[in-house]
Parts: C-alpha cells; sequence; structure tokens
C-alpha cells in the first residue's frame, strides 16, 4: 500500500501566521522586515487567514466572546503549520492554549485612543468636550463607551464595525460626528491626518485610559519551539514587554476581556534613590467601570519592575486592590446581564 510522507519544513524557514486585514498585514510586514533585517539567513513567509472576528462584521463584539481574532491562528501554531504568529497585542486572551507562549513583544506604538472627526465639520471642533449634546460617537469598544459615557454623559454611542478605512467612511458618510480608534492602527496605515483628539488620563474633560497592551504587537509561538524562541529576542523591547505584562495580568487577575470595560496606562518614570541617583519604575493605572458610566473604580502603583516576573506580580497586586474596592461588584454586575441572557451593546444605557 502506497504511503504519503510529509516533508518537514526547511529549518531555515519561519512561517508567520497572521490576520487577513490590511492592518494586520501591515504590522506584520513591519515584524517581517525586522526579523528578516535580524536573522538575513533565515527565510520568512507569510500565511494570512480571515478569523472569526473578520469574518462577521455585524455581530457586536462583546456576543463573539474571546478569542474571535485569535483561536484560529493558534489551531494552526499548535498544528505545526505555522511557526510564529503576529497579534495585536490587545485582541490576545490574557491565558494561551496549552502549549503556546507569548514569545515577544515588540517596540510600541502610541497606545492612546484617539477622536476621528467627522470630515464634513471642516474643522469645527477640535474636542470630545467641544461636541454638542446628542452628538453620535461611534465605537465597536465597551471599554470605550463606558468611560466617555462616565466623562460626558450628554453624548449619544452607536456601534460601529470594519476596518479602519470603512470605519473613518462610515464616520464622514453615516451620521457619526465623530469615532473612537486607536492611535496605533491609523498611525501604522498612514492615516494619522486624521487624528482630531489624542485621549489619555490627563484629557481635559475626563481622561480615557487605553486597552489593555493597545498600541504593542505580541508574538506568539510554540513552548517547546527553542529555535523560534531564541530568534525572536532579536525583535524584543524589553520595557514595552514588562509594560505590557503588568497590563495583562491585570485583566488576567480580573478575568475581563474585550467586552469588560477594564482599561489601564502604563508609563516608565525615573524617581530619585538613594544618595542622588535615579530609578526606572513603572507606572500602572487601571479602571473598571460599569457599562452605563455610572460606577467606576481606579487605582494606580508606580514600582521598580525589572523582569517579566515581577511585572506579572505588580499587575496583579493592582488588580486585587480595585477588587478590594469594589471592582468585582462591576464586574459581577456585567457578568449577570450576559448571564440573563441580555445583549450588551456600546449603546446600551
Amino acid at each position: 500500500m502506497a504511503t504519503t510522507t510529509t516533508t518537514p519544513p526547511s529549518p531555515n524557514l519561519i512561517r508567520i501566521g497572521t490576520r487577513r486585514s490590511a492592518l494586520a498585514l501591515k504590522q506584520t510586514e513591519l515584524v517581517q522586515a525586522a526579523l528578516q533585517a535580524a536573522h538575513p539567513h533565515l527565510q520568512f513567509t507569510v500565511r494570512a487567514i480571515a478569523t472569526a472576528g473578520d469574518r462577521d462584521k455585524t455581530t457586536p463584539l462583546p456576543e463573539l466572546g474571546k478569542g474571535l481574532w485569535t483561536s484560529e491562528l493558534e489551531a494552526l501554531l499548535t498544528a505545526g503549520e505555522i511557526d510564529v504568529i503576529v497579534h495585536s497585542l490587545k485582541d490576545m486572551p490574557t491565558t494561551l492554549p496549552a502549549g503556546c507562549v507569548l514569545g515577544c513583544v515588540t517596540a510600541r506604538e502610541d497606545a492612546r485612543d484617539v477622536v476621528v472627526f467627522r470630515a464634513g465639520h471642516a474643522g469645527r471642533y477640535e474636542t470630545l468636550a467641544a461636541l454638542p449634546e446628542g452628538a453620535v460617537v461611534g465605537t465597536s469598544s465597551v471599554r470605550r463607551a463606558a468611560q466617555l459615557k462616565r466623562r460626558y454623559p450628554g453624548l449619544v454611542f452607536r456601534d460601529v464595525r470594519g476596518n479602519i478605512d470603512t470605519r473613518v467612511r462610515k464616520c464622514d458618510e453615516e451620521g457619526f460626528d465623530c469615532i473612537i480608534l486607536a492611535a496605533a492602527g491609523l498611525l501604522r496605515t498612514g492615516v494619522g491626518h486624521r487624528i482630531g483628539q489624542y485621549l489619555d488620563a490627563t484629557t481635559e474633560g475626563g481622561g480615557m485610559l487605553h486597552a489593555v497592551g493597545q498600541g504593542a504587537l505580541g508574538l506568539e509561538c510554540r513552548e517547546e519551539d527553542e529555535r523560534v524562541r531564541e530568534m525572536l529576542k532579536a525583535v524584543e523591547d524589553t520595557p514595552t514587554m514588562m509594560a505590557c505584562f503588568a497590563e495583562r495580568s491585570v485583566m488576567r487577575t480580573l478575568e475581563g476581556g474585550c467586552s469588560v470595560p477594564v482599561a489601564v496606562e502604563t508609563n516608565w518614570v525615573e524617581e530619585e534613590g538613594e544618595e542622588g541617583t535615579k530609578k526606572r519604575k513603572l507606572r500602572l493605572k487601571a479602571l473598571v467601570v460599569s457599562l452605563d458610566g455610572s460606577e467606576a473604580v481606579e487605582g494606580e502603583r508606580t514600582e521598580e519592575v525589572t523582569s517579566l516576573a515581577q511585572a506579572d506580580a505588580f499587575g496583579k497586586k493592582l488588580a486585587q486592590e480595585l477588587v478590594d474596592r469594589g471592582a468585582q461588584k462591576i464586574l459581577d454586575a456585567i457578568n449577570q446581564v450576559r448571564a440573563d441572557g441580555a445583549t450588551v451593546k456600546v449603546g446600551d444605557a
């Protein structure tokens, strides 16, 4: 009886997996170029697929659950059909499949959220605070909507889905006054000129924290694949990786996901040490807010962090502080809404 044999991949070939969206492909191109420069003797190929989140453009994101951007790529990874996945780190669940690890985080792009105003406004508005009551804001993120409802209760929120170009077009043509997006996606795809306002903890009229891992790229690989894990070290940005480990630890401890309004902000700061020395420390802010913005618990810690294990423990401590001060009550209420079968949308009050 004839037998079929599978030829193993060349040891000099690294197969990269990614989503098929324009942003994902651009991000993968950046990573591939960096890896190629660091390892000129290796060959890199890209396999792009449409994930569940790419195919379903209508279902509200909270209803699609965790792993909507990642699980199909991870199936290819664990099956040995690809060697590494390039993710937007904010899309990666904080608990990975058995045998998979976050092997590397590259240098972070701007992590903030931004406002894109409708082109038809012709520069009339420069900030969210300047929008009139009843202005329509587009976002598919319950985290963004919940924070903005807290700060700007007079605004109206509508779901908006699609890639960056699609959402910007909808903003201009479908009755939105503005939309909220991640700065990183606009900057990486050359649409940064449409940014009207950057949002962070210091924003006038009410600060806004970003998603866990936002602006960072996470490279996932098989845990036992020492060859790939060693190869990825050449493009790792250690300060970004430690900051993102702390952020992901907050999310994991709170058992949240992209459909739960948990937000963070991290910054590396210098503080005076003994005898006038400078110590570099990580400042971590975190927030849990109810869907309607009426309740919120927030906290902040600054500590010296020198390893991924310390970063993970740091995030866990801050998350536990939030729980002790009432964050669990907010999360339990959100989870009860889902358990009762209600649909959570960005426009829910």
